[in-house]
């Protein structure tokens, strides 16, 4: 009975090990762009409320609200293009790995969670790359010619 249940479970370790990276590579990519891009969205459909709530809310230390505005609202524009096309994905990832800490420590500390998978998807392209199924990788490849 229990070599049934071993065995049951190297099956499926072996089917789960099958998963393509470069598909989970791509997915991480566009997961995480998903949620800055709608945040930047958000930012544009109102730029007075935007900067009211970078005056209160947000209140990043350092900058004028306006300022930490369009800053933040010009990374969460541009990186995740970055990030969807694999285009200097690292940069990308580096962008909005800062976006993340500075939401982290001064804006929202509470929800770590959802900011520690956001970061762990970012820190995955920032070390490793956009991977195989990207702008970057064609770009190498077509250099290697």
């Amino acid at each position: 009975m229990s070599g049934d249940w071993r065995s049951g479970a190297a099956s499926l370790r072996q089917w789960l090990g099958r998963f393509p990276a470069p598909a989970f590579d791509l997915m991480a990519r566009i997961g995480v762009a998903s949620v800055f891009w709608k945040s930047g969205l958000t930012k544009i459909a109102s730029w007075e409320l935007t900067v009211g709530l970078f005056e209160s809310e947000y209140a990043v230390p350092l900058l004028p609200a306006e300022s930490a505005a369009w800053l933040a609202t010009a990374a969460e524009l541009t990186c995740p293009v970055l990030l969807v096309l694999g285009l200097g994905a690292r940069l990308g990832a580096a962008g909005l790995l800062g976006v993340t800490a500075v939401i982290q420590l001064f804006v929202y500390p509470g929800n770590w969670g959802e900011h520690l998978i956001w970061a762990a998807l970012l820190i995955h392209v920032l070390t490793r790359g956009a991977g195989p199924i990207s702008l970057d990788a064609l770009i190498l490849r077509r250099l290697a010619l």
